[in-house]
């Protein structure tokens, strides 16, 4: 593409396959449409049901495969997991601090759901959630960061661990049952509502900082 001048460097075209180029500040366009220069590639994706949160999926596809083949050549990788059955938000990077950064357990990045019930939902739930219920496995209950009734069978409910099926075990534990599930924010950045199911975008600076995450 730059041998056959499609390719310009901060307005000016290059016809330099091999020119040196400083970062700072790049934008570089190809056919016209620009692309600022990022070290990493970190992008929102708003992930349908049906696909697995890995680079080996075992019984449907990756929810790799939704992004451009250079991309996924990166070597990009969802940060955390979402079921295949969990619809929303899933952040996808290359960049591993950023990776690390809402991963950690101790920075308890609070990840906020919707989840569908199978049974009707009351004030002892919610008193239950937020007290703290026990799981199979864990020495110590476990208490959502925020519990709220947002219809007759949805649940929104906010925890800051990542165990496994962690909000359908919780729901479970008080004697209900999640038919669906959907992620709607990390931290203080919220899905985009322009996203429709199977579509991503860029991470912006100002979404990293919502993401309590700026260099």
């Amino acid at each position: 593409m730059v041998r056959h001048e499609r390719v310009a460097i901060n307005g000016a075209m290059c016809d330099d396959p091999f020119a040196d180029i400083a970062t700072d500040e790049l934008i570089f366009s190809v056919d016209g449409v620009e692309w600022p220069y990022a070290e990493f590639a970190s992008v929102v994706l708003h992930k349908p049901a049906g696909y697995e949160c890995s680079r080996k999926p075992q019984h449907h596809p990756s929810v790799l495969e939704l992004l451009p083949r250079p991309l996924r050549e990166r070597g990009l990788q969802p940060i955390g997991r979402l079921d295949e059955d969990t619809t929303g938000l899933l952040l996808i990077t290359d960049d591993g601090q950023l990776n690390h950064v809402l991963s950690s357990a101790k920075r308890k990045v609070p990840k906020v759901y919707l989840a569908t019930t199978k049974h009707p939902l009351d004030q002892g739930q919610i008193d239950a959630l937020l007290a703290g219920v026990l799981l199979n496995d864990e020495p110590e209950p476990i208490a959502a960061a925020a519990a709220e009734i947002a219809g007759n069978q949805l649940l929104r409910l906010t925890v800051t661990e990542g165990k496994y099926h962690q909000v359908k075990r919780m729901v479970a534990a008080v004697g209900n049952r999640v038919e669906a599930l959907h992620r709607e924010a990390v931290g203080e950045f919220v899905l985009p509502p322009e996203l429709k199911p199977g579509e991503w975008r860029w991470l912006s600076n100002d979404d990293l900082q919502r993401l309590g995450y700026a260099k």
